[in-house]
């Protein structure tokens, strides 16, 4: 397909690709869950903490990036972490507290992904709620499958 037909078909049906990126999420979402798993275990953050496990809600809220149009999905999730041995973090009670976060995905170039960016204490209501001059909210899908 000519990439200028294309352009013009999703500046015209927007709905389009975004109806498509949703049920992209939805279909590839474990693997995603894992991606996003591994990507914030090496990030090294929080500092002194490994990331042990992690607790996802089924709905899916689903925004776009004011700035850039960029699509993103944010995903309840409950971590839990464990400390590092020799780390500072290692003997505090706190540690074993669960947190709550939303897990960041993004949409690009056809694909979602994820750097595993959490934001903590805020559920993806609330974050997009804290955030409402960076993002768009589009929908929520509140089944796994759609």
């Amino acid at each position: 397909m000519n990439w200028r037909w294309l352009t013009f078909w999703q500046w015209f049906r927007p709905g389009l690709s975004v109806e498509r990126a949703r049920r992209l999420f939805q279909h590839q979402r474990e693997f995603l869950e894992w991606q996003f798993f591994q990507a914030a275990s090496a990030s090294g953050k929080p500092r002194g903490l490994r990331w042990k496990a992690i607790e996802w809600e089924p709905g899916v809220e689903f925004a776009r990036e004011r700035s850039s149009g960029r699509l993103a999905a944010l995903v309840g999730v409950t971590i839990q972490f464990e400390a590092i041995e020799g780390s500072d973090m290692e003997g505090l009670p706190a540690v074993d507290n669960l947190r709550n976060a939303s897990a960041v995905f993004f949409f690009h170039q056809g694909r979602w992904h994820t750097l595993g960016k959490a934001v903590f204490n805020l559920n993806p209501d609330e974050a997009l709620a804290q955030f409402h001059n960076q993002y768009e909210r589009l929908w929520a899908a509140d089944e796994p499958g759609g």
